[in-house]
């Protein structure tokens, strides 16, 4: 940094280079800070901005465009200095127009700025896109004004409009038809104005020109690449009219270079360029006109037939295969000093990449893995251009110009000489490999015979030139061609002419070139395609793999080996023993110097293992005697000397381990690994963590052991220092995560440490949360005024991991002088990953309840004191999601806050054992509104800010903190917030594109929409809860707590209640946007054109993922305040005089005064109808099912309000399509919750139709009142009873309900009964949640035939009967505690909703209605046979039912014999029952019959069955009752013989006495032996004795004949009154408790039906 003060404050003549290269590392420095880097930015001391901007005026070229590059890196690391940056930018230039140095210098660095905004997701404002084009514009009109500022205004104008494309089509649309006019304007418009020009002018207005022309096709290109959405046929045919008359200029240009010089040649390859690159990426047909002018400039290009130079392409290795680099020496890229090898490496352009070559760089995106732009020298940049679009063309031209270019190609390197031929060949073959690609990629062939013979000759010419790089090509080249034409006879050819030239020759050019030949042929053409080849092929590489003579022949034959192995999969099985042999003895035989030659045995041994696969795990000898080869081929290589082998020994472990993992020794694989992780060569680091990576996803613990076993031995020899510590290898991986610099390495280790994450953490909670603090408690503030010190000592050793190994780490030991250093805290990039880590470790923890219950943690720890619960660490938890969420580093605040938020989720309700109607959380009160402050800041970025609202809204909604000042804090952020969202568009600084804004207010809706919803539940269950009485305690205080603590039940609503008249403005106007956005495309055109209440039209693409985001607790949050306010009566009038200055207002204000209620209704109906309509149609698989949930609970609230009932009621298609897309969202959502949520639904909409039926028959009975005439009878099916689908409610609802029924009860579909393959399944019980669905569908059921008019019921209801008897038999299924399941009270009652419907008396059905009735009775008692299949179907609740029809059906059922003798079977089988509490409810159900009304119906009854009871309760004096239930079934049975007498009439009193006092007398225990009887026995001569004593009075002649008929019975009945009365004044309390017994509670459940 002080060097870079220096270099700007002195002379400027300062050496450029040490200038550029200061900038590029600074640039990079901040870049890999990120936001940590802001108070290195701030710093005024060190005044870091003002240095570099002052560097654009630099009069050196290449130093602007450096200073431009670091000022792009700051924007990108610190988002929230694009906007000034770009805004300084812009005011300079305008000052500095008459600069040269200036124009150019602030162009470049808007331009670079412009550039990095896709890397800012945040974006800038739209209005600076309409500054940059009104710069361009004006630098580009006054370029002509002044000569000496022609060159810079005419590049700067085009350059900021090109760097303009790249902020993408929802920008450049706006500015499309002008773009489109200048660039017409720079060319000639017709051949005429061509030729003209050419007479014209002179050098310097020609380089103007011509640079103009330029950077006119550059912008054309940057828009193609960055807006293809735009590039409709119509764009694209006015962008040609410029094109083609670019290309018509090229051949007039080296005309006018003879006139005018020399110097203009590098201005017009430069339109070459610029021309290449944009036909590149337009489809070919766009220009097949020009395509032989073309394809001259093209082949001229690159086969230097102009160029006096001996420029080669730079593309050849790209274009060759990666698994070639071992033949061309460029393996070297795999190492940290990548950039230094590859400039040694021949033919290599790597290291004359410079920004000045292309200015336009500065702003395209960065190739991945590369650091900072470096475009090639103009000369090889022309020629790499010129061979990509001969790829692009070359597909797509006639087979007579292939053949002419083919030739031609051929005797252009017969022409060339010595240096020259080499570098026309290298061109000529990029080329023609880059057509072959684009041949195959076209799927397109060669062409005929002569084509292929003129491009056969010439592959086959380079096979043997001395050349590697060349012979590589032709090798790629050959195996395309045969993938290309694909013919068997060609690729045999191809094939033979290569076994003879090797049969025969001895140089070692030939033989390595025709070896590499055959592995390229099978690579394209797979194992089926070469198969016939294989056995010659395999022979012949064999025996070259053996010549000792030249290392050369074999290395290239081990390739190809591997190449063919890889290629021939399972076909190459055959050749395993043979080709594994050779590898072993090579091994050992090769010396270790020949490196290369190890390597291709390495890629051997690996590409065997693949082809051998699992077999490898068998026991039979050859597979045991190929594994042990294996390993000891692995073991060789291993104990090689260059990490290259060793490398190779790694991965072919690690093969291994994948198909036999038991044979792979861990315990000496692990520690070698870890060796290797200290590595300094980048290649065995790689390995080492792709090995471990694998081994952590199976056995993370044993990886884990080994390392920490080897850490302990390697305490006492100090030679290896492995850094493995107490935190294990976990513990390294995340210390190589700050050293690290290579993605692919830094993505294994965090994939490593994810699997060891995912089978350790719960083990070993404490060790994994310990490593993630660890990280992230790293602070880097030591105090005041050290901060920035400290960051720049951090940035230094940043700067370091540029050249890991620099010289003085290299010659010292990493022993003693590593104490010495200061430690360097872990980077942002390890601390976001160990904040996700830590979401990780507490989603992993959610199977285990213990984890969140502290008592329970407790008391797990103090029976194993070395189990972990998660609760127990919560204060670490806080801590530091704390820390994360209050750091510098934006990703790391918003991992805090997501962790933050997943915390508070998890252990909202996990109670404080300590103290009882507390939460734990409490106690974190502070620092949960300490973490949150920071992020309301008015400098934070939107994405932090709005991701904080939403820890807000689950804070305040989570019930942790019960005292309203203590939710205040919280509470005030999210209503500064919603007073920022108010402010209305258009507020004054803007950093951020609108499209932020939109996420910020947005963001604050949904968190207020949450805290809404959440108030009024808490507000519903206090009103639904009866008031609790206020406890008298002991002592007042108590009482005084009580009311400070517990919420009042209105508490938090009281928090949003004075926000609610904005609150519900802005959410209807939300929701009218997000209604408005997902409209399909055809619809555009209705979008309002100044965009809506919280977005701009430019934003609208990205606008719409937030509104996708928040929109379903806002529907909520309105449905919820519509339905309490009566859908807002009342609220009109305040909503005109509206103080806000442009506050979001309804679109249409003016006219919502004019509206009716009933018409805003019918608005906001149709608005939230619609949205949730839509939404339900198509919930993407992506949308979480919380959005279902709130979407479908806002359907349900809606529905509850009156209004909306009318509405939804009066539009029965609306409410059709409502219930067809409930459904379709069944078929495809399976959550219980969701389903019962949309049953919920379905019984509001119902509801909603029954009352309007009842409304129109209530106004129709007026109209009736006069005239007598038979109107069509009202509700569906009128008067034939037809539905129609589609259009019927019912048969909408009926679908749905069916579906909903077949899905848990699969049982109830007839077809499934029938299938050949069905076994038939005892019913079961249900779950749950099941049961409550299915409860709720049944009664849904019951009462669609009310909708229905009575021909429409009459069509119906065999299907409702059909069903709901069906889940009666299926859900009818004993319980163990006799409690009667949801579902059959379900069916029971839907039972009786059928039968005492009025359609009974109606006349005309009367035929019909018996049928059905009948037959429904006829079912369950079929349903209730005993059955062995059912032994525990619920007998009392099929008697329940049957009970049901006889006593609501009496009429239809009388008589009928069949029906009556089932029930009649059924009623002795439950009186015979084994069952006590089956007899009790029998005796019942039989009384509610005996009593009936009609006599026709009871008399049968009491005549078969009372004869059994009176047997029934006669035997119990030999058998007394021995439990509570056998003794309620007696006192039961009594109370219907005591009701029979009732009911006899006088004369037979007596007989009916003599029948009930006799039972009750035997019941009596004589007094000797009342003392000792059993409790239960005692209670029924207690009851006995009531009993009489209750009867005598009643009718007292007929009792006095039985007893005085009796004597001993008399005798028995005075001596029990008398003990009665003697223990009377003993036991008093004791028989005050007695008569409970004979009240069972569970009596009073069923009676309710009836």
């Amino acid at each position: 940094m002080s060097g870079e003060n220096k270099a700007g404050a002195a002379d400027v003549s300062a050496s450029q280079h040490v200038m550029v290269c200061a900038l590029k590392e600074l640039g990079s420095l901040v870049q890999s800070l990120s936001a940590t880097s802001s108070p290195l930015i701030q710093e005024p001391s060190i005044g870091l901005l003002e240095t570099v901007t002052s560097v654009l005026l630099h009069p050196s070229m290449a130093a602007r465009l450096a200073a431009a590059w670091c000022l792009r890196c700051v924007a990108v690391a610190l988002p929230y200095q694009l906007t000034p940056l770009l805004d300084r930018c812009a005011e300079r230039i305008n000052n500095l127009k008459s600069s040269p140095e200036a124009v150019s210098g602030y162009s470049f660095a808007m331009a670079a700025l412009l550039g990095g905004v896709h890397q800012c997701p945040l974006g800038i404002p739209h209005s600076k896109g309409k500054l940059v084009v009104s710069i361009a514009e004006d630098l580009l009109r006054t370029a002509a004004q002044n000569s000496r500022l022609s060159l810079q205004r005419t590049q700067a104008g085009w350059l900021l409009l090109g760097a303009l494309m790249t902020l993408g089509p929802s920008l450049v649309r706006y500015h499309l038809p002008k773009m489109l006019l200048l660039w017409r304007n720079v060319f000639p418009r017709s051949q005429k104005e061509l030729e003209a020009e050419k007479a014209r002018g002179d050098s310097f207005t020609w380089q103007v020109t011509l640079e103009g022309r330029a950077g006119a096709l550059c912008a054309m290109r940057s828009f193609v690449a960055h807006c293809p959405e735009l590039l409709t046929e119509d764009v694209i045919r006015r962008l040609m009219t410029p094109i083609e008359c670019a290309m018509t200029m090229m051949s007039h240009v080296p005309a006018i270079i003879k006139v005018h010089g020399a110097h203009l040649k590098a201005s017009a390859a430069m339109v070459r360029l610029r021309l290449y690159d944009i036909l590149a990426l337009l489809p070919p047909k766009t220009y097949e006109g020009s395509f032989n002018a073309l394809l001259r400039e093209l082949v001229a290009e690159f086969t230097l037939t102009d160029n006096s130079a001996n420029t080669t392409t730079s593309l050849l290795r790209s274009l060759c295969h990666y698994d070639d680099s071992v033949l061309m020496g460029s393996w070297l890229q795999e190492t940290d000093h990548k950039c230094i090898e590859d400039q040694l490496q021949p033919n290599s352009a790597s290291g004359s990449g410079a920004l000045e070559h292309d200015p336009s760089s500065i702003y395209l995106r960065v190739p991945v893995g590369e650091a900072i732009p470096g475009p090639l020298p103009l000369g090889v940049s022309v020629i790499d251009a010129s061979v990509a679009l001969f790829g692009v063309v070359f597909p797509h031209v006639s087979f007579k110009h292939r053949l002419q270019m083919l030739d031609h190609f051929a005797e252009c390197v017969k022409q060339a000489k010595g240096v020259r031929q080499q570098a026309v060949q290298l061109n000529i073959f990029t080329a023609v490999l880059s057509a072959l690609k684009g041949l195959a990629e076209n799927k397109s062939t060669l062409g005929p015979e002569e084509v292929r013979k003129s491009a056969l000759a010439l592959v086959m010419g380079a096979l043997d030139n001395p050349n590697p790089i060349l012979r590589c090509a032709a090798g790629e080249a050959l195996g395309r061609m045969a993938q290309v034409v694909g013919e068997a006879t060609f690729i045999a050819r191809m094939a033979q002419t290569s076994f003879d030239k090797l049969k025969s020759a001895r140089d070692v050019v030939s033989r390595t070139g025709h070896s590499l030949a055959l592995g390229c042929l099978h690579r394209y053409v797979g194992g089926i395609g070469s198969g016939q080849h294989l056995k010659t092929s395999v022979s012949i590489l064999l025996a070259l793999a053996q010549d000792g003579s030249s290392h050369e022949v074999q290395t290239w034959a081990l390739h190809s080996l591997a190449l063919i192995v890889d290629s021939s999969g399972p076909m190459y099985r055959g050749y395993v023993e043979p080709t594994l042999s050779l590898v072993l003895t090579l091994l050992l035989t090769v010396p270790p110097s020949h490196t290369e030659v190890h390597q291709c045995l390495g890629r051997c041994l690996g590409a065997l293992i693949t082809t051998v696969g699992p077999e490898l795990q068998g026991n039979g000898a050859t597979i045991s005697t190929i594994r042990s080869s294996c390993l000891v081929g692995c073991a060789i290589m291993q104990d090689h000397s260059d990490s290259l082998v060793q490398a190779a020994a790694i991965s072919c472990l690690q093969q291994l381990h994948m198909f036999a993992p038991r044979h792979v020794n861990l315990s000496s694989l692990v520690p070698c690994l870890c060796v290797h992780l200290c590595s300094s060569h980048l290649l065995l680091r790689r390995a080492a963590v792709a090995c471990l990576r694998q081994l952590a996803q199976r056995e993370a613990a044993e990886v884990c052991e080994y390392a920490m076993s080897l850490a302990k031995r390697g305490g006492d020899n100090t030679t290896i220092n492995l850094n493995i510590t107490e935190t294990g290898l976990e513990g390294v991986l995340f210390g190589m995560l700050d050293r690290e610099t290579d993605r692919k390495l830094c993505s294994d280790i965090h994939d490593t440490l994810g699997h060891m994450l995912s089978s350790l953490a719960v083990e070993k909670l404490s060790h994994w949360l310990k490593l993630c603090k660890d990280v992230l408690a790293a602070t880097t503030d030591v105090g005041g005024g050290g901060a920035v010190v400290f960051e720049v000592e951090k940035d230094e050793e940043d700067s370091e991991k540029k050249d890991e190994m620099d010289d003085d780490t290299m010659f010292t030991g990493l022993g003693e002088d590593d104490k010495s250093k200061p430690s360097v805290a872990p980077r942002w990039v390890t601390r976001v990953f160990a904040a996700d880590c830590l979401c990780r470790i507490i989603l992993l923890c959610e199977n285990d309840k213990a984890h969140f219950d502290l008592a329970a943690a407790r008391s797990a720890q103090a029976k194993n004191p070395k189990g972990d619960q998660l609760v127990l660490h919560l204060s670490d938890l806080i801590r530091m999601a704390f820390m994360a969420a209050t750091d510098h580093s934006n990703q790391l605040r918003m991992a805090g806050l997501q962790a933050l938020e997943d915390i508070i989720k998890k252990f909202a309700s996990v109670p404080e054992p300590e103290f009882p109607g507390h939460v734990i959380l409490e106690q974190y009160q502070a620092n949960v509104g300490a973490a949150l402050r920071p992020a309301f800041s008015p400098d934070t970025p939107s994405d932090i800010t709005a991701k904080a609202c939403q820890v807000c809204s689950t804070w305040i909604g989570s019930g942790v903190v019960s005292d309203l000042n203590d939710l205040r804090r919280v509470h005030n952020l999210l209503v500064s917030s919603l007073d920022k969202v108010q402010a209305g568009k258009g507020s004054s600084s803007q950093l951020y594109s609108e499209s932020a804004t939109t996420m910020e207010k947005l963001a604050v809706l949904k968190a207020w929409a949450e805290v809404y919803v959440v108030a009024m539940k808490i507000k519903k269950d206090a009103e639904s809860k009866p008031a609790k009485p206020v406890r008298n305690g002991d002592d007042d205080d108590d009482e005084d707590d009580l009311g400070a603590n517990v919420l009042p039940p209105d508490s938090l609503i009281t928090l949003v209640q004075p926000e609610l008249p904005s609150l519900s403005r802005l959410w209807l106007a939300m929701l009218r946007d997000y209604a408005l956005l997902t409209l399909p495309s055809e619809f555009s055109s209705q979008l309002p054109p100044d965009g809506g209440a919280f977005y701009t039209p430019e934003t609208i693409d990205t606008a719409r993922l937030h509104y996708r985001s928040s929109w379903a607790p806002v529907l909520h949050a309105v449905a919820l305040w519509l339905s309490s306010t009566g859908f807002g009566a009342g609220e009109e009038k305040e909503e005109v005089p509206s103080s806000l200055s442009r506050a979001p207002a309804i679109p249409q204000a003016p006219s919502s005064t004019t509206k009716t209620f009933e018409e805003s209704v019918k608005d906001r109906m149709h608005l939230m109808l619609g949205v949730s309509i839509e939404f339900l149609c198509f919930p993407r698989p992506e949308e979480p099912i919380e959005h279902v949930m709130s979407c479908l609970q806002a359907l349900f609230t809606l529905l509850e309000s009156p209004s909306a009932k009318i509405h939804i009621a009066e539009d029965q298609l609306l409410a059709v399509e409502l219930l067809n897309v409930l459904h379709r969202l069944l078929l495809t959502r399976d959550p219980p919750a969701v389903q019962l949520q949309v049953i919920a639904v379905v019984q509001e909409t119902i509801r909603a139709a029954q009352d309007h039926l009842q409304r129109q028959k209530a106004s129709k009975v007026k109209e009736e009142e006069g005239e007598k005439d038979s109107q069509p009878s009202l509700g569906e099916g009128g008067d034939t009873g037809e539905l129609i689908p589609g259009k019927s409610l019912v048969f909408a609802a009926m679908e749905l309900l069916v579906f909903v029924l077949v899905r848990h009860l699969p049982q109830l579909n007839a077809r499934v009964k029938e299938s050949p393959s069905h076994v038939p399944l005892r019913p079961q019980r249900l779950p749950e949640e099941s049961a409550r669905l299915v409860a709720n569908t049944v009664s849904i059921l019951a009462e669609l035939p009310s909708l229905c008019s009575p021909a429409g019921s009459m069509t119906i209801l065999p299907t409702v009967l059909f069903l709901i008897t069906g889940v009666l038999r299926e859900a009818a299924v004993k319980t163990a505690d006799n409690s009667v399941p949801v579902t059959v009270s379900a069916a029971l009652q839907g039972i009786k909703t059928i039968i005492t419907s009025p359609l009974a008396r109606l006349e005309g059905m009367q035929t019909q209605w018996t049928g059905l009735v009948r037959s429904s009775l006829a079912s369950v008692l079929e349903n209730s046979q005993p059955d062995e299949s059912r032994p525990d179907m619920d007998e009392v609740s099929m008697l329940t039912a049957i009970t049901l029809f006889l006593l609501s059906a009496s009429n239809e059922l009388v008589g009928v014999t069949v029906l009556q003798k089932g029930c009649m079977d059924r009623f002795r089988n439950a009186l015979n029952s084994s069952d006590p509490w089956v007899q009790a409810r029998c005796y019942q159900l039989l009384l509610s019959v005996f009593q009936h009304s009609s006599r026709a119906l009871s008399t049968p009854y009491i005549h078969a069955l009372a004869p059994l009871m009176m047997e029934k309760l006669r035997a119990v004096e030999r058998s007394r009752p021995g439990t509570a239930a056998e003794l309620q079934a007696v006192q039961e049975g009594i109370r219907v013989l005591e009701n029979l007498v009732g009911m006899g009439e006088e004369q037979n009193r007596v007989q009916l006495l003599a029948l009930l006092v006799p039972t009750l007398v035997s019941y009596l225990l004589d007094e000797n032996a009342i003392s000792s009887a059993p409790q239960v026995s005692r209670a029924l001569h207690d009851f006995a004795l009531q009993n009489l004593m209750r009867i005598g009075p009643l009718y007292p002649a007929a009792f006095k004949i039985v007893i005085g008929a009796a004597p001993e019975l008399k005798i028995r009945l005075e001596s029990a009154i008398r003990a009665n009365q003697a223990s009377n004044r003993a036991k008093a309390a004791a028989r005050q408790a007695q008569p409970t017994v004979q009240a069972a509670p569970t009596i009073k459940l069923k009676t309710s039906f009836f």
